[in-house]
């Protein structure tokens, strides 16, 4: 079983290069699921329905969110009814939404997705840890489902190696999100799990984390702000992690990073070669 993760996807140049790229690569590689992270997609703060559409359309089959997930205001209605959006686990209970779901993958496999967000110095919502594991023991990989995973929304990347090892062969995949920045630590953990501090941004990485130069520059050097953050709106990368997995297990059997178009230099997984 194939699947992708894309990283945060950032602003308008972030959304054209999904679009644009993620059907080709879904035909072209045989893939069976595909998990996206839509957190910054509309203007850098959050995601609009329409946009939701588009990436579901593009190929996704889930998105997932973070710390910016009800930025729009309209995620706190169609949140609701978009069952393939999903807001961080440990979220507050009476929140919109839903933290974790259950979805068929093109090849019939069942997939849980969850998303959760960490606490080191983030806003301190409800144990990562313990509202994980709560969805994975309801849905126990390779009993009540095929393939787990899970994105990890988190500063810190203690927590989020924490988190792996924690979920160490009971997920098929465990990626960190937030930090907007690719991280050379991909792996599979001692019992299985695929693993990745952080699958990078999807976006213009002439940037700074995906937005314009001028006014984080000047907010560094000044300490005052001068105007809104913006997008950056150059040749966008499309950043994220492959995985397969054993069909009888829901393990990782191989994983590597996903880098198309931009500034960075392009990799392709070796084993979407064969």
């Amino acid at each position: 079983m194939r699947l992708l993760f894309v990283g945060d996807v950032v602003g308008r140049a972030g959304r054209q290069i999904l679009v644009d790229r993620l059907p080709g690569l879904v035909s072209d590689h045989r893939l069976d699921f595909v998990v996206v992270n839509g957190e910054n997609s509309a203007g850098g703060f959050g995601i609009t329905e329409e946009i939701c559409r588009d990436f579901l359309d593009a190929g996704a089959d889930a998105v997932t969110l973070g710390n910016h997930a009800f930025d729009q205001r309209e995620a706190l209605v169609f949140i609701a009814r978009q069952d393939r959006l999903i807001r961080p686990v440990n979220f507050p209970p009476g929140t919109p939404g839903r933290g974790a779901g259950m979805f068929i993958a093109r090849n019939g496999a069942r997939v849980l997705v969850v998303n959760v967000m960490g606490r080191v110095y983030m806003d301190a919502l409800d144990d990562p840890f313990r509202a994980v594991e709560r969805e994975v023991e309801a849905s126990p990989l390779g009993e009540q489902c095929d393939a787990i995973l899970v994105d990890v929304h988190a500063e810190a990347t203690s927590e989020k190696q924490a988190m792996g090892y924690f979920l160490d062969g009971r997920a098929s995949l465990v990626v960190g999100t937030h930090t907007h920045v690719p991280t050379s630590d991909h792996r599979i953990l001692p019992a299985g799990t695929g693993y990745m501090s952080d699958a990078g941004m999807t976006g213009d990485y002439d940037s700074v984390l995906g937005m314009d130069k001028d006014e984080p520059l000047h907010r560094f050097l000044t300490k005052v702000p001068s105007q809104r953050f913006t997008p950056a709106l150059g040749a966008a990368t499309l950043s994220g992690v492959a995985v397969e997995l054993d069909d009888v297990t829901g393990l990782a059997t191989a994983i590597a990073p996903l880098r198309i178009g931009g500034v960075l230099e392009e990799t392709i997984p070796r084993f979407w070669m064969g």
